[in-house]
C-alpha cells in the first residue's frame, strides 16, 4: 500500500468561516475551501463533488488545484439537484428522473476523466424505502443493477465506485453492507466497479471493517478507504482513531496485506461543531501515520502471526497493546 497520499473532504474546510475569511458573506467558494485546505501538511489530494463543486470546466479547476500544490483524487456523485431525487435516483419509480440520474452521473464521468482523474464514487443514498409495503424490492434491485451498469459502461477506463451506508437520508439503503453491495457488483459484472468502504459507515452496518476489507478484496476490489470514526450509531464523521483505534489499525494492516494502492481520504465533519479544519486534518494524517508504524511493528513480529493463526485472542491482544503503547517495563 502506497501511503504517500492523502485525500479530504473539501467541505469540512468551511468550518469556521469567520477565522479564515472575516466577513465573508454567504459560504466560502470552491477555491477558497481549496486554498484553506492546501495549509495542511502532508496533503496531497482533494475530492470533488458533482455537480456541487464543479461549477466551471473541470480541467480548469484541476489547473487552479494544481496550482495550490492539491491534485484530484476523485469525484463523487451527489443526486441534489433535483428533488425528486429525494424518491430515489436510479430507483425512483418515474423513469424520466431515473433517466435524468444516470445521464448526471455521466456527466460527471466525464468532467472527472475531463479533470485527469480515473475515479467516481457513488453512494446512492436515495436509493432505498422507509415504509413497508412503499416499494416492489424486485423492481427496486433491477433499476439499481441497471442503472451501475448504464454509468460504468458509459467510460470503462474509469473506476466506478460503490459506497454503501445502512440508511440516512432513507430508512433502509438499497445497499447497505459489504455483502449486498458484493452481491449486486458481481450481477453488474463489469470490471471496473469496485468498493469505498467508510468507516463509520462499516461500524453502524455492525461490521468489523478489516473483515468487510478482506471480502471486497476476495470478490471484487477496494477502490477507496475513507477514514474516520464514531459510536456506531451513525455517521458521526469524528476523527481518525478517536474511539475505535485496534478496528482502525486492524483495517491499515488488512489493505496493505490486499495491495491497495489508492489515497487514504478523511471523511470527517469538523464543520458540524467548529473545529479547526487545517489542524484537525494534520492530526488525521499524523495518526495514519503513527498507525502504519504500528503495523509495520506487528508486521515484523512473527509472534502475532502465530496467535492469529491459533485464534489466540488473549495473545494477540498482549501484542498488540504492547506495539500500540509499548512494553510493560
Amino acid at each position: 500500500m502506497t501511503t504517500n497520499r492523502f485525500a479530504t473532504r473539501l467541505n469540512s474546510f468551511a468550518s469556521r468561516p469567520e477565522a479564515e475569511w472575516p466577513g465573508l458573506a454567504g459560504k466560502p467558494s470552491l477555491m477558497q475551501m481549496a486554498a484553506r485546505a492546501a495549509k495542511v501538511e502532508g496533503l496531497t489530494d482533494l475530492d470533488l463533488n458533482f455537480p456541487d463543486h464543479v461549477g466551471e470546466k473541470s480541467a480548469e479547476i484541476a489547473r487552479k488545484l494544481g496550482d495550490l500544490g492539491l491534485s484530484i483524487n476523485g469525484f463523487a456523485m451527489r443526486y441534489y439537484s433535483n428533488p425528486a431525487f429525494k424518491l430515489g435516483a436510479f430507483t425512483n419509480p418515474d423513469p424520466a428522473v431515473r433517466r435524468e440520474a444516470i445521464d448526471l452521473t455521466k456527466s460527471g464521468i466525464d468532467a472527472a476523466r475531463e479533470a485527469g482523474a480515473g475515479l467516481m464514487t457513488l453512494w446512492l443514498g436515495q436509493d432505498g424505502f422507509d415504509y413497508a409495503f412503499q416499494a416492489n424490492y424486485a423492481t427496486l434491485w433491477q433499476h439499481e443493477i441497471d442503472g451501475i451498469r448504464e454509468v460504468a459502461t458509459h467510460d470503462p477506463d474509469c473506476h466506478i465506485s460503490l459506497e454503501y451506508k445502512p440508511n440516512e437520508p432513507r430508512s433502509y439503503s438499497l445497499m447497505p453492507d459489504a455483502a449486498t453491495t458484493l452481491l449486486a457488483i458481481r450481477e453488474v459484472g463489469l470490471p471496473n466497479l469496485g468498493v469505498t468502504l467508510d468507516f463509520a459507515h462499516v461500524l453502524y452496518a455492525d461490521e468489523q471493517p478489516a473483515f468487510a476489507a478482506a471480502l471486497v478484496a476476495r470478490h471484487s476490489k477496494l477502490l477507496g478507504v475513507h477514514l474516520n470514526d464514531g459510536y456506531a450509531k451513525r455517521d458521526d464523521g469524528l476523527m481518525v482513531g478517536a474511539v475505535h483505534t485496534q478496528q482502525t489499525i486492524e483495517l491499515l494492516r488488512q489493505i496493505r496485506r490486499d495491495g491497495y494502492a489508492g489515497a487514504i481520504y478523511f471523511d470527517t465533519f469538523p464543520d458540524m461543531t467548529g473545529l479547526d479544519p487545517v489542524h484537525e486534518c494534520e492530526v488525521n494524517i499524523a495518526t495514519v501515520k503513527r498507525m502504519l508504524r504500528v503495523v509495520d511493528r506487528l508486521e515484523k513480529d512473527n509472534r502475532l502471526s502465530a496467535a492469529v493463526d491459533r485464534q489466540d485472542a488473549v495473545a494477540s491482544q498482549a501484542i498488540i497493546q504492547e506495539a500500540m503503547l509499548g512494553p510493560d517495563t
